[in-house]
Parts: structure tokens; sequence; C-alpha cells
């Protein structure tokens, strides 16, 4: 099955941060993606999931990306943000409740095809007992 999909990363530099330190951080999630710095902000785009699919798989938080990513879905969007430090160790950690005082990285995903289901299975799919169930005999 071929994927089409638009993922735009944003992430406030702040005053105390490097500005090529927040960009390793979206490197090491993102690796590929067009990294952009801007006074204040890294920006990113890229077409890939793959490799963070490759993260949440090792780290077997399958089940807490499917909710995160379905939590924030606004038609064929999805949104969700990460820890900066974590993504500095090339470790997914999604950022929920208080915002961190550095802000965090801003991920949206924009599905073009398949749908939206189709594709968060593809990348991180459901799981039972922390084993990815698949439609494989």
């Amino acid at each position: 099955m071929i994927y089409r999909i638009d993922v735009q990363i944003t992430a406030p530099v702040r005053d105390t941060e490097v500005t090529d330190r927040v960009a390793d951080a979206v490197a090491n999630l993102f690796p590929g993606a067009d990294i952009e710095r801007e006074p204040g902000e890294i920006r990113a785009e890229t077409h890939s999931l793959d490799h963070f699919s490759e993260l949440l798989h090792r780290q077997a938080i399958l089940d807490s990306a499917r909710g995160e990513f379905f939590g924030d879905r606004r038609g064929e969007t999805l949104s969700f943000d990460l820890k900066k430090q974590a993504a500095f160790e090339g470790v997914v950690n999604f950022a929920v409740g208080d915002p961190s005082e550095l802000g965090e990285i801003h991920v949206r995903v924009r599905v073009h095809e398949p749908s939206v289901e189709a594709y968060v299975d593809h990348v991180a799919p459901p799981t039972e007992d922390g084993t990815p169930v698949t439609d494989d005999p």
C-alpha cells in the first residue's frame, strides 16, 4: 500500500537553548526531515513516519501512540506534542499535562491516502497483550 502524508513539525527555541540541539532533537525522531532554522523556532517537513514508527515499536508504546494520534484528530489531520529532551536522546515521549517551560515539539500529520485509520494502523498497529495484531496468517 502507498501512503501519502504531509508532516509539519515545529518547536520553539528558547533563549536558554541552542538552536542546533533543538534541530537535532527533531532530526533524531524524524531523520530525513527538511529542517529550517528560524529565529526562535525550528520548522521541519517530512513525508514519512517510518523511523518514528520503528521507535514506537522498539519502545513498546503503540497503544499510547494510538491514543495520542486519535486524541487530537480533526478530519484527516492528527496532531500531537513530544518532549524535546527525550527527542534529543532519540526517545519518543508524548507531552501530556502541563506544557514544559521549554515548549514541546508539535507534530501535525495530514493523511492524503489511504484513510487516517489505515495510516495509524500502519504506524502504530493495535495490540493484544502488548503485541501488534496483524491480519497476516
